[in-house]
């Protein structure tokens, strides 16, 4: 349960950072949903935040522990730029599936990696979907 509650708060913090980032129209950062009819949006959120997931749980982990000599140099600022490939990759992704999310440039997918940490971060926090079960 916990796990789907966590997919939907990362679709509804990545259409907040589409508003957010990319405005209204093609630039920034942008869905481009599976179809026309009126839940091809909220489905293509849905397909795009659990592959974002995906990415982060294999492909992050990898990069991230191959990148700890820049981590400590930066001071953790090379997070975001970690961030902002993941989040290139899954755009990358999505423009092979032909739907999903798309990204004018990589410094837009940073701006966006950014803010949709932020956004998660605080929407898991309310929820509690971060905290570990307790056993009493």
């Amino acid at each position: 349960m916990r796990t789907i509650i966590r997919v939907l708060v990362g679709a509804f913090a990545l259409w907040l950072t589409t508003l957010i980032v990319g405005g209204s129209g093609d630039h920034g950062v942008w869905i481009a949903p599976i179809g026309t009819d009126e839940y091809s949006t909220l489905i293509t959120l849905l397909l795009v935040a659990l592959v974002f997931g995906l990415v982060n749980a294999t492909l992050g982990k990898v990069v991230r522990f191959v990148s700890i000599p820049l981590y400590i140099l930066t001071l953790g600022l090379f997070s975001l730029i970690v961030n902002g490939f993941l989040f290139a990759v899954v755009a990358w992704l999505s423009d092979i599936a032909g739907f999903g999310l798309r990204i004018e440039t990589f410094w837009w997918g940073v701006l966006a990696a950014l803010v949709m940490s932020i956004l998660s971060g605080i929407l898991n926090g309310l929820l509690g979907t971060n905290r570990k079960k307790r056993e009493d």
